[in-house]
């Protein structure tokens, strides 16, 4: 199975690809973890992930396919993978064809999963954290009497990046950015978009009913 995972912020993107590994046995690689994973290697492309991610700069497409290409060469995703953050843009999605292609792979599907912007708002700025032990709630699953506080009796607190206006920002540039490698998909023929809004469960079994049909 090779997925590319493609979802606005909230819409259950890890909680789906996490699912879908334990079933079918194939990494989930995100952009950030590939990151991660190069810096941590002390090589000379870790070195340069590093300096530019230091630098509070956006790492180019250059050198995030050199990111991809050593990622998708490890002996993990010789039965596939899922990919969670790239591509990004139509250049990226471009040079991700061909890479598969020179390397005589198939891409199974562009997997967008799709929720409607007032669920998404929802769901993001209902989101609470504790700052002790890091547990994640959120308060539309809140029993009518919670108390506002975490297990282990730390009051929760929302993030600056889950508010009203920060997650609407995100929202929409997620909406602008995205267009065009949904487009993209759509004229390869590997677009296949699931409905999102239900339960983790009723959306993994969506997604394992349309990918046993491809």
């Amino acid at each position: 199975m090779r997925l590319v995972l493609i979802g606005p912020p909230g819409a259950g993107k890890g909680t789906l690809a996490a699912k879908l590994v334990e079933k079918y046995g194939v990494p989930h690689i995100s952009t950030g973890d590939m990151f991660r994973a190069a810096v941590s290697q002390d090589s000379d492309l870790g070195r340069s992930v590093k300096s530019v991610i230091s630098s509070g700069k956006l790492v180019s497409d250059d050198l995030t396919f050199e990111v991809v290409s050593d990622r998708l060469s490890r002996a993990d995703v010789a039965k596939g993978f899922i990919l969670d953050g790239f591509p990004r843009n139509e250049n990226q999605a471009e040079w991700f064809t061909n890479y598969l292609k020179s390397h005589e792979i198939e891409l199974d599907a562009a997997l967008e999963l799709d929720v409607d912007k007032d669920n998404l708002i929802k769901r993001l700025t209902g989101r609470r954290i504790c700052p002790e032990c890091g547990s994640v709630y959120n308060v539309n699953s809140f029993p009518a009497d919670f108390d506002g506080k975490c297990k282990c009796g730390a009051a929760l607190i929302q993030r600056s990046d889950d508010s009203l206006e920060t997650v609407t920002a995100r929202l929409d540039l997620y909406g602008s950015q995205t267009a065009v490698l949904l487009d993209y998909y759509k004229k390869h023929d590997k677009l296949v978009t699931v409905d999102g809004s239900g339960s983790p469960e009723e959306v993994l079994n969506t997604v394992i009913s349309v990918l046993n049909k491809l």
